[in-house]
């Protein structure tokens, strides 16, 4: 007989539900909490660098066997989706879809009692069955973006270009804000197994109070 006090699945995305629902019609201000992640850093096209493909190779295992470690030792959750964040010297390489000029950091969200020693142990696991390059590259990132705007895209990624071209130029100006952050971007469809028209991302922008004299 199961225990009916057993502590219920941990899903991130319905403990912070306004975070990876948000609307695809309209933009939304939200305000992001500390979060913590099992993150790798990179740079280029995500269609064509190297470094993107070891990074996903890497992430997913490691996450996975924190997750079954975890639910092993009584706390179990639900493996959150895909995040990044992407930035450049220039924002514009954004909306004019130079990947080549990316950097990146991707991100799986992470419960908070996922330690350091969990990760090592996780990556010393996985390290033992799989010859991966980018699994000592793996960390444990506490990110805490405060205010931001986000909205739903619907679609290919290569079709994000006209809706940060409106945040950007319209909506932002418009509200008295600016840039304080990466542009982030949380995938909630397995591209593997979802219709490029159906892709389901949400667009996050960090934001502050242009100021004023």
């Amino acid at each position: 007989m199961k225990d009916d006090a057993a502590v219920e699945k941990y899903d991130v995305k319905k403990h912070h539900r306004e975070l990876y629902a948000p609307s695809g019609k309209d933009f939304s201000r939200v305000d992001v909490p500390e979060q913590q992640f099992l993150a790798i850093d990179g740079h280029g096209d995500p269609n064509t660098a190297p470094s993107y493909r070891q990074a996903i190779e890497a992430l997913y295992p490691v996450a996975y066997t924190l997750k079954f470690d975890s639910k092993s030792a009584g706390r179990d959750f639900v493996l959150a989706p895909l995040e990044g964040l992407w930035w450049a010297e220039d924002n514009t390489v954004f909306t004019a879809r130079d990947k080549d000029a990316w950097s990146w950091k991707m991100m799986i969200s992470l419960p908070e009692w996922i330690t350091s020693q969990l990760l090592e142990r996780a990556v010393s696991k996985v390290s033992s069955k799989k010859d991966l390059s980018a699994v000592r590259s793996l960390r444990l990132l506490t990110l805490t973006e405060g205010p931001a705007v986000q909205i739903l895209h619907i679609g290919s990624y290569d079709d994000e270009g006209p809706t940060l071209e409106r945040l950007h130029h319209e909506y932002l100006p418009a509200n008295g804000l600016d840039f304080n952050g990466h542009h982030h971007e949380i995938y909630l469809s397995d591209a593997r197994r979802t219709p490029t028209a159906k892709l389901k991302t949400v667009l996050r922008q960090p934001v502050k109070l242009v100021q004023t004299r």
